[in-house]
């Protein structure tokens, strides 16, 4: 039984073939492909015909393949829509969450509706680029989009959309939006009117799991290839990467360790309290009636603009090279908060490190590799402060905690966060996201039972490295530093 997986992040994308076999899970990468935002004039945008044109590609390699698929499901980023015009078309490129047309609006939308207003009804982090700020940004720029829109679809949503011909908006990523209200499952009208829209916009709520649609006719057509059954899966990446934990004990720490990090527990019931506003928790759809209490983290981003920013010096790294530097340098030498605001847009992010050392009193890094070395410390550090108000928030203590994604692949990065938060940390599956949306369409066919089921069926199929701390002397003195530098309370 061969499934298929499309997982969407925010620099490259892959569709990956799954099997079950004598009880284990089979993967096979069928296609990766980049996913570049694109400059236009002052706008940054994604070019999501592009990737409907990948998507196509991998159903092509599949039928030139001759295998028969019995289905398929999409997952992606959060925050990130496209709107639908009477017609059925999509009315411009989605914008990308770093843009910059929401600078100051969450501030703006929080004083005029209050944060504690929105919090109570939604129970998710404020961040600037969270939908609920793109959509005013755009209402109050008076953008002809809205004025013509008819349906809201989020990235999943449309591609999915685009495959089947059917609109849905699937639970885990509409949870990101800050407009979907977990209390009375639904979208929160009041919200949404608030901002200046009709709660029309928005459409029907399913769960991961459910059946939204089959491949459509005319797609099937252009490409000479059977109809499928399509499911929506844990459909925010992170909502998938949360599927695929391999954890045996229900009490259990993840981190998602991508250009993004998140790192938080699941529970069964959201937490919104003044304790979780006051930390700036969120509270995001998962898998089968759970939430995802957790903190999101700038992540590898700020190391992966930096590798940018030198490959148009003419300096070009492999990520083991930049690894190979940071672990030649000397140690704890400056120490940034990757969540400053500074490090958010694209940019020149060797120079921001540096003028953010400048600006806590530090010596900014003198090499490259002292920069890579800053970058993975910070975020080690940055990884116990989360882990910790994660424990007191949630009432939980962890034994330790597991990473899932690509980030994994940096073996130094695990280790030194095993060093820093002084516990075991368990690393396993890289290809997390894409795994928990294979498990989803499985437990949908039958073919596994549950999501319990399914992590111990993960956890028998992939290696999980187990990383133990060293050097706690030294990393105890460098998390004083860190809280101090940085000025986290």
């Amino acid at each position: 039984m061969t499934i298929l997986a499309f997982d969407l992040g925010a620099s490259s994308g892959r569709a990956l073939l799954g099997r079950l076999n004598n009880g284990k899970i089979e993967v096979e990468e069928l296609h990766r492909f980049p996913n570049d935002p694109v400059q236009v004039g002052d706008r940054l945008q994604w070019d999501i015909l592009r990737l409907l044109h990948e998507l196509k590609q991998s159903l092509l390699k599949v039928k030139h393949r001759e295998i028969r698929l019995q289905s398929l499901a999409i997952d992606s980023w959060a925050v990130d829509f496209g709107l639908i015009g009477s017609n059925g078309e999509l009315l411009g490129n989605p914008y990308h969450y770093r843009d910059h047309h929401t600078d100051g609006v969450m501030e703006q939308v929080a004083g005029e509706l209050t944060a504690s207003a929105i919090f109570e009804k939604t129970g998710i982090q404020f961040l600037p680029f969270n939908t609920i700020y793109q959509l005013a940004a755009l209402k109050k720029a008076n953008s002809p989009l809205l004025r013509d829109a008819k349906h809201f679809l989020m990235i999943p949503d449309l591609l999915r959309y685009f495959l089947t011909g059917e609109m849905y908006n699937e639970f885990s990523n509409a949870s990101t939006t800050q407009l979907y209200n977990p209390l009375t499952e639904s979208w929160d009208a009041e919200l949404i009117q608030a901002i200046g829209l009709s709660p029309d916009l928005f459409g029907s709520v399913v769960q991961p799991g459910a059946q939204v649609g089959s491949l459509r006719t005319s797609l099937c057509e252009e490409l000479g290839i059977e109809s499928v059954p399509v499911y929506a899966a844990a459909e925010h990446d992170t909502g998938s990467a949360v599927a695929a934990v391999p954890a045996l004990d229900r009490s259990f720490a993840y981190l998602s360790c991508g250009t993004w990090s998140l790192m938080g527990t699941e529970v069964n019931a959201p937490v919104i309290n003044e304790l979780a506003q006051q930390l700036n928790f969120t509270n995001e759809g998962g898998a089968y009636g759970t939430y995802r209490l957790l903190k999101n983290i700038m992540g590898l981003w700020v190391l992966q603009e930096c590798r940018r920013a030198w490959e148009r010096a003419g300096i070009s790294y492999t990520f083991p090279e930049l690894v190979k530097l940071a672990d030649e340098a000397e140690p704890f030498g400056a120490c940034i908060d990757p969540d400053d605001p500074l490090f958010l847009h694209p940019g020149d992010m060797p120079a921001r490190i540096a003028e953010y050392c400048l600006r806590t009193g530090q010596k900014p890094p003198e090499s490259n590799g002292a920069i890579v070395r800053c970058v993975l410390e910070s975020l080690a550090l940055k990884y116990r402060y989360v882990l910790e108000l994660t424990e007191q928030l949630s009432g939980q203590a962890f034994g330790g905690l597991h990473m899932v994604g690509g980030g994994i692949q940096n073996t130094l990065l695990c280790q030194w966060t095993a060093n820093a938060i002084g516990k075991l940390v368990w690393a396993g599956p890289v290809e997390g996201s894409a795994i928990g949306n294979l498990v989803v369409q499985w437990i949908a066919s039958g073919e596994l039972a549950d999501i319990w089921e399914a992590r111990r069926v993960i956890r028998d199929s992939f290696p999980v490295d187990t990383f133990e701390p060293e050097q706690p002397e030294a990393w105890e003195k460098a998390y004083v530093t860190f809280r101090e530098k940085t000025g986290i309370a």
